[in-house]
């Protein structure tokens, strides 16, 4: 299958990124490197640092990259690890950072990844394929209310318990082995009236693909740590499509742009803050009318972008 994937918001990220042709830079979601080539197409002797923990990514862009030389260094690891990335190649202080938090269109369209609700495969959805956890292990395995949890929490679904409930039912016939066995049951635990609001399958599978691969785990962490490594002026440029993410970059970004982060009723400062950047966006960029024509999958997407002082 063709690794094909359309960028959410690239122009708006270009732009935002506000690219230094002589800079170095980290793309932190490589996917199948449509924000990169334009960051590379910008850059003289200015060097990109990809990652992604796809194999598939990463073999796709070491093809389409090969010609960059040293210009362009790919990696594959979770971002999450970006400072040890940038660690373990001498690569110090950068002038500016991409996160692309979405799943790539092409992980939802190779159906034998298991992250489609719309067509039948293996419960899988991880996005390392040699990761332990999968869909299958969660849906499977985990609790009723341990589901429950995770798919109020990460879907916003206000079925989760009836849905929880009704894999734990199901589970007493036999494994749940594929998406649309999955897709039954959800369907067969919520109204009729709720297939008036979308997909009824699209916020717990969301939900189900965040806790397989630990997408909020420790997310503000290396958004802190990514921050701490910006040249002055450096800009940290971040797509988020979940609320719990999208929060979690704002409350970063917002927290790192203030002063004191003392209690308000103490009388004089005694923590020390100091203020680290500039939000450049008071709210977040979103998607134009144009964009969502051509890339439905852009619909949920915010961009925030933040300067270091």
């Amino acid at each position: 299958m063709e690794y094909i994937h359309v960028p959410v918001l690239r122009d708006e990220c270009i732009n935002a990124l506000n690219i230094n042709p002589e800079g170095t830079y980290l793309d932190c979601t490589l996917g199948a490197g449509g924000h990169s080539c334009c960051i590379l197409q910008r850059l003289t002797t200015g060097r990109l640092i990809g990652i992604d923990k796809d194999k598939d990514a990463i073999k796709h862009c070491e093809y389409e990259f090969r010609n960059y030389g040293d210009k362009m260094l790919i990696v594959q690891d979770d971002y999450k690890n970006a400072i040890e990335v940038l660690n373990n190649n001498g690569i110090g202080n950068v002038d500016g950072v991409l996160m692309d938090l979405g799943i790539s269109s092409w992980q939802i369209d190779n159906y034998d990844r298991g992250f489609s609700y719309m067509h039948d495969g293996p419960l899988d959805m991880r996005m390392n394929v040699e990761q332990r956890l999968s869909a299958y292990e969660v849906v499977n395995n985990y609790s009723v209310e341990k589901l429950t949890d995770i798919i109020y929490k990460y879907g916003d679904e206000e079925y989760a318990k009836r849905i929880a409930q009704g894999i734990e039912l199901q589970r007493r016939f036999g494994e749940i082995k594929s998406t649309l066995d999955l897709v039954k049951i959800i369907d067969d635990a919520v109204p009729q009236s709720y297939h008036k609001r979308g997909h009824v399958a699209k916020k717990t599978f969301q939900a189900i693909r965040i806790e397989v691969n630990q997408e909020m785990e420790g997310l503000r962490e290396i958004v802190q740590k990514l921050i701490d490594r910006l040249n002055p002026q450096g800009r940290i440029v971040i797509i988020s499509f979940h609320s719990l993410e999208d929060k979690t970059v704002k409350d970063c970004f917002r927290d790192n742009a203030i002063d004191c982060i003392c209690p308000k009723d103490f009388p004089i400062c005694i923590c020390g803050h100091r203020a680290k950047v500039k939000i450049i966006t008071k709210k977040p960029i979103i998607a134009s009318f144009e964009e969502l024509m051509k890339n439905s999958r852009a619909g949920s997407a915010k961009l925030r972008v933040a300067q270091r002082l």
